[in-house]
């Protein structure tokens, strides 16, 4: 409770599901079906997941149902239809280094699409510009990430009804030390484009790949903007600030100047020991929430966290960093940063691609889904 007032805590920690209303003690929460105008600006997809390209599939969040069971269902079914067109898909087809299918992201719904290609025996190849797990690897120890009976392909169905990130991500790599899972990492893509031939031409950051059809389970968050500072690639800088309570007596720089970046820095300097540093490279905050804008006063006060106006890391080192304050270059201790210069949403992307994007009803699609899922499971 902030002022009277409850206020959403760890929102991040939200496995967004009814079951909350049905274990709360007390009632609080009630479960609605939003209104139509909730829809957002989603990519158009028909109900086998084909985005306005044809033989380009979209599975998962940035399909607009967020549940780890909705992306781990989708990619599997998606794979059932493209392996149901493969036979025409393949005629005219000679040159050995196309692919069956390009799978682009490497979290539940594309895990879930590779280990369907591989039991549909298709050509294929899964590519992410981060590790195996996507965002379910980032979330918070012991997140619950599954609810309710799931069918991964290969593995089967989940023993247990619910499941932790920590479970999740065991099973994954169980299958995936049995299977001949194609894999490579550090493939951030930048373009994709259909051929008269229609084979899509797939360039990432490491490579060209051609494949007959595409996956994008890329996910909703899209990629973390970067500064383009030297020594960024060090382990130590992280661009998402999952849990500020594993971290203590640390030397800590927080970049930015929004409200992601004020709560992380607050959160970290409320931990033992720690020794935080706030760069921001204007000269005053002019976004801030209300509350925050209090609250990083209230620390900065205390001594807990120094802010430092009109700044800009010039280099990220071992044990760290310069610091370009004013035109003038200082050196301090460091040994994590945290960088929050907003994102690039995959929604642009989307559209650099052809794929064709407006409103679309996700309550209702929602509602289809639960239903679907409620059968199935009966």
């Amino acid at each position: 409770m902030f002022g009277g007032q409850a206020v959403i805590v760890n929102g991040y920690k939200c496995i967004g599901h009814s079951l909350c209303a049905e274990v709360c003690p007390v009632g609080a929460i009630t479960m609605v079906l939003a209104s139509p105008s909730m829809g957002s600006d989603m990519p158009q997809l028909t109900p086998e997941f084909e985005t306005s390209v044809p033989n380009m599939y979209i599975v998962g969040e940035l399909g607009g149902l967020a549940l780890i069971k909705n992306a781990i269902n989708q990619g599997r079914d998606c794979v059932d239809t493209i392996t149901a067109k493969m036979p025409s898909l393949r005629k005219g087809t000679t040159a050995p280094d196309v692919l069956d299918l390009l799978i682009v992201g490497a979290g539940p719904g594309g895990i879930s699409a590779s280990l369907r290609a591989i039991e549909r025996k298709l050509k294929y190849l899964t590519v992410d510009e981060g590790e195996m797990g996507g965002t379910v690897s980032k979330y918070p120890r012991q997140k619950l990430v599954l609810t309710s009976p799931v069918e991964l392909p290969i593995y089967g169905k989940f023993k247990k009804t619910e499941l932790s990130k920590e479970d999740l991500l065991a099973v994954w790599a169980e299958i995936l030390k049995k299977v001949e899972f194609k894999f490579s990492t550090g493939e951030k893509v930048s373009d994709i484009k259909r051929g008269e031939d229609g084979i899509f031409t797939i360039t990432t950051a490491k490579a060209q790949h051609r494949a007959l059809a595409v996956i994008l389970a890329l996910g909703k968050g899209g990629s973390p903007r970067k500064l383009g500072v030297k020594g960024e690639g060090l382990d130590k800088v992280m661009y998402r600030l999952i849990e500020a309570d594993h971290y203590v007596n640390k030397n800590i720089l927080v970049v930015g100047g929004g409200d992601s970046a004020i709560e992380a820095a607050m959160g970290l300097a409320h931990q033992v020991g720690n020794k935080v540093t706030l760069s921001y490279r204007k000269e005053a905050f002019t976004r801030l929430k209300d509350r925050n804008e209090k609250r990083v006063q209230e620390n900065a006060g205390t001594g807990k966290l120094k802010i430092v106006f009109n700044s800009m890391p010039a280099e990220f080192r071992e044990k760290s960093v310069m610091l370009e304050v004013n035109g003038t270059v200082e050196e301090i201790p460091n040994d994590f940063v945290w960088i929050f210069a907003g994102g690039e949403p995959p929604t642009a992307f989307l559209k650099k691609i052809g794929v064709q994007v407006g409103l679309r009803d996700t309550t209702a699609e929602s509602s289809t889904e639960a239903k679907v899922m409620a059968h199935a499971a009966h």
